[in-house]
């Protein structure tokens, strides 16, 4: 019998990857927090009680390797509570710290120390997240004299972006690239190549002949502000704007006609097939395959409409009756999501407000878009959020030709509060064209390529007016498949790459693309990525990571701290 102890980051990773069920059925009777000081008490007077018994316990410890939490099982080893303690750490322990744990061992009941590489939360077979917020500001202080004050956030990245190496067991042995743009990003491409330089534990050998190896690109949120903006019609990205995916949980407490016991589910790859298969589905798809799963659903309950004549009948009912219930709440956990989504699509105008959105982001038509500004802020269909994003969405496409301040007057008086009027100039100031890289709207030196992207854009978005938009990340990953992503724009950094007499690194093709995103990516850019794993299976596939994961909400929050 064992029992689990965490840290409030790695209980995120591991609620991630393990339902209770799956960490019962491994003999864990209990899973707890270092830092509960609720349960420490309860414990504490149950201790006390047998003074005179040692628990007859293991502990099993998954922590991350700093100081807070080698200092909580410091702690835990002045008085310790259970027979046996197995450390386990997400990330590289320093040698200081493994002093200490030793010193404090006068008991000797650590059994091992190890390190198991995870530091980072999985979401998606190819996207990660470190559920690490607040980092637009330390992206934007990088370079300044601010940057002292976000060490620790900047610290918690570089440390997730090497857990991401080690847990992949990878080396990026087709270099390493920055957004040149990013002092952040070049700064922590730097930092990460001098971690692999000096550290044999990245030194895995795991390239094939003839092949180009994996490439890490290092990337910075603020050279695509646009994405975090857009309204969103796949299942994941929706429910995160709309509704908040936060650690796998939707909270639907508050919305019409939810029944007690789906006031909070779990959206969960590896934990719901429904989900892991339409994640990336539209709204349009999704309704159809909602409706499916329902009618299966009524069909096998029909067949299981047994007479129960003779025990054997009763126990195999029972043996059936925990899936039967598992479906029967799986079924309306998707219908009730679908339902509260539907429902806000219809009370927010989020079509019509959608499609001028996509419109804001694609195209360059200043006369109809500042036509149909107007009426949306105008509009009391419109809601005030939506509004704030259009008008940001209209300041960042026509920073230099547009009437920035009529804009913003006009919000106001469609009922935008002063300080979210306000973000209109922190905006530019965050990813304005002076702040951030090339890319966002195509390159403004090449007016062919500007006709020839408008052109295919308006031909693509007749099949769907809602999916125009396509991230810069994606034009990005495009380049490297190409052989021609820019090394102005994105810089190796020096002597991450081996150079081949005659052959340009900048031509070289990787396999594999390992991507950290500095302030977070979006739900958007993790569909892009699936479907170009889909489309490139076998031939070279990407790996998406980020600060967070931001909807619109939490990108905006975000901004507004910014200096």
């Amino acid at each position: 019998m064992k029992v689990l102890l965490l840290d409030a980051s790695t209980t995120q990773i591991v609620s991630a990857v393990y339902s209770q069920t799956e960490i019962l059925s491994n003999d864990v009777y209990l899973v707890s927090r270092l830092d509960d000081t609720g349960a420490k008490q309860q414990q504490q007077q149950q201790s006390d009680k047998n003074k005179n018994k040692s628990s007859h316990l293991k502990a099993v410890c998954f922590v991350r390797p700093t100081e807070i939490s080698v200092g909580m099982l410091v702690r835990e080893l002045k008085e310790p509570r259970f027979a046996e303690y197995h450390f386990f750490f997400s990330g590289i322990l320093t040698q200081g710290l493994l002093r200490l744990l030793a010193e404090s061992d006068s008991t000797e009941r650590v059994k091992q120390v190890q390190e198991f590489y995870g530091d980072f939360v999985p979401i998606n077979d190819d996207l990660l997240t470190l559920q690490c917020r607040n980092t637009l500001s330390m992206s934007v202080a990088a370079g300044t004299s601010w940057a002292p004050q976000y060490s620790h956030l900047y610290e918690r990245n570089l440390r997730g972006l090497q857990g991401m190496l080690l847990a992949l067991k990878r080396q990026p042995l087709a270099g390493i690239r920055y957004a040149g743009q990013s002092a952040c990003a070049e700064e922590l491409a730097k930092d990460i190549f001098d971690a692999i330089s000096t550290d044999e534990i990245f030194h895995f050998r795991r390239r094939r002949r003839n092949t180009a190896g994996t490439l890490l690109l290092v990337l910075d949120r603020r050279d695509d502000p646009v994405t975090p903006l857009l309204s969103q019609w796949t299942y994941q990205a929706m429910v995160h704007e709309l509704l908040g995916l936060n650690n796998h949980r939707v909270v639907l407490k508050g919305a019409p006609n939810i029944a007690k016991d789906l006031e909070e589910v779990v959206l969960s790859s590896c934990q719901d097939e429904f989900f892991c298969n339409n994640r990336h589905k539209n709204f349009g798809e999704l309704g159809e395959n909602i409706q499916k799963l329902l009618q299966d659903y009524q069909k096998q309950t029909a067949n299981n409409t047994t007479n129960f004549n003779t025990i054997e009948d009763m126990q195999a009912f029972m043996d059936k009756f925990p899936e039967l219930r598992s479906r029967s709440h799986n079924v309306s956990k998707h219908v009730a999501i679908m339902g509260e989504l539907a429902r806000l699509v219809g009370a927010c105008s989020l079509m019509d407000v959608s499609q001028f959105e996509q419109e804001l982001a694609c195209a360059d038509d200043h006369t109809a878009h500042w036509r149909e500004l107007m009426e949306k802020l105008d509009s009391p269909a419109v809601k005030i959020p939506d509004k704030l994003r259009l008008g940001l969405l209209y300041a960042l496409r026509y920073e230099t030709s547009g009437n920035i301040n009529m804009v913003q007057q006009a919000m106001k008086k469609g009922g935008v509060p002063p300080d979210m009027v306000n973000l209109v100039s922190v905006m530019l100031r965050y990813g304005g064209s002076k702040a951030r890289g090339p890319g966002l709207y195509g390159d403004q030196n090449n007016i062919m390529s500007n006709l020839t992207k408008s052109f295919m854009t308006s031909v693509q978005g007749v099949q769907n007016v809602y999916a125009q938009h396509v991230p810069v990340l994606m034009d990005t990953i495009q380049s490297i498949t190409k052989g021609k992503l820019r090394r102005d724009t994105h810089p190796f950094v020096p002597g991450s790459i081996k150079t081949v007499p005659g052959v340009s690194p900048d031509t070289v093709i990787p396999d594999e693309i390992i991507v950290f995103m500095v302030g977070g990516v979006t739900y958007e850019e993790g569909t892009k990525i699936s479907e170009f794993n889909q489309t490139h299976r076998g031939k070279i596939q990407v790996v998406l990571g980020g600060s967070t994961v931001h909807n619109s909400t939490s990108f905006l929050e975000e901004l507004k701290m910014t200096k």
